[in-house]
């Protein structure tokens, strides 16, 4: 019975701490769903903050998918579970498609046990990357290569993840933002979430190709993608030198 009552009082505690990333966004009458995207927006905000120590503008910029995963799960006393829910949004000709619910279950993460929520972002770095991520479930490291992304303005001349890797993942926990080991996890569509939030049954594929309009009240996640991927581009376009039209000279001249 003891170990029966701990085990509910540890339940206990993972909802409270997944339903914490909301308190923010107290309002009845705003869907989990939107709670959620808007919680994703907040992640990106202030992880982006502090650039030196963010995601590198090369690597935001490059991305084709963006996923966040505010306040997952890490605990390992309950059936080892590893758990969270977010949401993903990937380029299109017109833009950042409508928001996906996706569910991100498993994996060995190489982090500790001991139930403390950790935000997620996973970025898609290429277009295989994105045909695994619309197949609606796929699991890294199996079906996709994943690598812990580099960290820091410094990080892109240092690393070779345009080469190497389809999704590069983060994780942030007390304030510290860092590369994250996925392997083995599973992403997926979540059913339900997608369902609540468009209003009827609707495809992964159909989402995240911009064959949906956004729903109401998610436009502020796509805002903040939009904001940062073009702060990327524009700060990195000032850096780059500017590419010379000038011909080499002709040394028999």
């Amino acid at each position: 019975m003891k170990s029966l009552g701990k085990l509910i009082a540890m339940g206990v505690l993972l909802a409270a701490m997944s339903g914490a990333i909301y308190a923010k966004d107290d309002d009845d009458k705003t869907s989990d769903e939107v709670k959620r995207a808007n919680a994703a927006a907040n992640v990106l905000d202030e992880i982006m903050a502090a650039p030196d120590k963010g995601v590198p503008q090369e690597v935001f910029e490059s991305a084709k998918c963006v996923a966040v995963v505010p306040s997952m799960i890490k605990g390992g006393f309950i059936l080892g579970a590893r758990y969270g829910k977010g949401v993903a949004t990937c380029r299109t000709s017109s833009g950042w498609s409508a928001p996906a619910p996706i569910r991100i279950e498993g994996g060995s993460w190489g982090l500790q046990f001991g139930g403390e929520a950790v935000d997620v972002v996973m970025l898609v770095m290429n277009d295989k990357g994105m045909e695994h991520l619309l197949s609606s479930k796929f699991k890294l490291g199996a079906e996709g290569s994943v690598a812990a992304g580099p960290v820091g303005r410094q990080a892109e001349a240092t690393t070779d993840w345009k080469m190497r890797s389809e999704v590069l993942s983060y994780s942030r926990a007390r304030g510290i933002f860092a590369g994250l080991e996925l392997n083995g996890a599973v992403i997926k569509q979540d059913t339900d979430d997608t369902r609540h939030l468009y209003g009827k049954e609707v495809s992964f594929k159909d989402i995240l190709t911009g064959q949906l309009r956004p729903p109401e009240g998610t436009q502020r996640f796509l805002a903040t993608v939009t904001k940062y991927a073009a702060e990327a581009k524009q700060e990195r376009g000032a850096v780059e030198p500017p590419k010379s039209n000038q011909q080499p000279a002709d040394p028999n001249r």
